[in-house]
């Protein structure tokens, strides 16, 4: 049987945009439990609506993670959302949604509440036609992943090696393109504490923790010069009081970021082996590797392909490309699974007050989703 053609959702589009704009009126930030589990609650009906059975992952220190399942057999494809965006409340008094032409704008539009409506509607379709796939297809809708994620990468994992193929709905590249690598993201934050003193009195009797931090970023630059790949933004600095004292503390927190597992170690060593260049200094690191490296491997490369073969029987290009920031993805990536990310709706500009979904990609990019549901071929059939 042939897959659904994008004519199939053309139709679709205006009960899409109806449920989108619900949800995008619905701001979610990330850390605002009530707001989230309000939208959450929302989803979950959605998902029910359509045939899946749902699961609540609660939590206390963020808002509630869902699960939704199609079937039941082993395998299948795992769905990737998050409900969480970037923007405190408030934000739509000043950006509401709004639609022209050929866009689709507000805020969290792309990033990702495109993401969770194009599966809603896909899945609807799907299990309305009779064409759900013989394997089961789990629909995740987390509550932080863009602040890392720290209470969901557990389930994430868990679900990921229980299904062969995962699909992340991040946005298409702005060309539309797919994401088969993405950096990963290192944290860290280092403290360096000195001894105050008169600046004009006795400034020898002080040891100055600024300049030392000035040093210390002077070595963190030299990181990135050694892997054109890795980059290093030391980003927020703090330190002394008033011009008068030898600033007796310092803190700076950096972000790093790395193409592969090769370079995140040797990235990882250089952190190691920073320590104190003024006497009298004293030097802490702290921090974590948030999300490890996506780089485009074997299985990355064997479901673009599958993708892309998917992509010509409905006439249309499918693209590759990666970024240097990260997603739920990135998480996947180490376990060996079939992976592709940004296969959501195609826009620009998330993050900020003009983000916004190009309206026409949302039809298209739902039939390349039910065909890669539909169309896949799993290792055991």
């Amino acid at each position: 049987m042939a897959p659904l053609p994008v004519s199939e959702f053309e139709p679709r589009v205006p009960a899409m945009l109806g449920l989108l704009k619900r949800m995008v009126e619905i701001e979610s930030p990330t850390g605002d439990k009530a707001a989230l589990d309000t939208l959450g609650e929302l989803v979950a009906h959605e998902m029910s609506g359509r045939g899946a059975q749902v699961r609540r992952e609660a939590q206390t220190s963020a808002g509630d993670h869902w699960v939704g399942t199609w079937g039941s057999s082993p395998g299948g494809a795992l769905l990737l959302t998050h409900l969480d965006t970037v923007y405190p409340r408030g934000t739509l008094a000043r950006t509401p949604w709004r639609e022209t032409d050929d866009r689709i704008l507000g805020p969290g539009v792309l990033d990702m509440k495109g993401g969770v409506i194009l599966a809603l509607t896909v899945l609807g379709a799907l299990r309305d036609l009779g064409r759900l796939p013989s394997r089961r297809v789990t629909l995740l809708c987390t509550s932080d992943e863009e602040t890392g994620s720290h209470s969901s990468r557990s389930l994430i994992e868990k679900l990921a090696r229980e299904h062969e193929v995962v699909f992340c709905l991040e946005p298409g590249l702005p060309d539309g393109s797919v994401k088969t690598w993405r950096k990963g993201i290192g944290d860290f934050e280092l403290e360096v504490t000195g001894r105050a003193a008169h600046a004009g009195a006795n400034p020898e009797a002080g040891v100055n923790a600024v300049v030392e931090m000035a040093a210390q970023i002077d070595h963190l630059l030299l990181i990135a010069e050694t892997d054109p790949g890795t980059t290093v933004n030391p980003a927020v600095i703090v330190g002394g009081t008033v011009s008068n004292v030898i600033p007796d503390s310092c803190r700076l927190s950096v972000d790093i970021r790395v193409t592969d597992p090769l370079a995140q170690e040797k990235a990882q060593r250089e952190l190691d082996r920073l320590a104190p260049i003024h006497p009298g200094s004293r030097l802490q690191v702290r921090g974590e590797w948030n999300r490890p490296p996506m780089p485009r491997s074997a299985a990355i490369a064997v479901t673009f392909e599958r993708a892309r073969e998917i992509g010509r029987t409905l006439g249309l290009t499918v693209t590759e490309g990666g970024s240097g920031g990260g997603s739920d993805a990135n998480f996947v990536a180490p376990l060996g699974k079939g992976l592709l990310d940004g296969l959501g709706p195609v826009g620009n500009h998330a993050h900020s007050d003009r983000e916004y979904i190009v309206r026409a990609s949302l039809p298209t990019r739902a039939a390349l989703l039910a065909a890669c549901l539909t169309e896949w071929s799993y290792h055991a059939d």
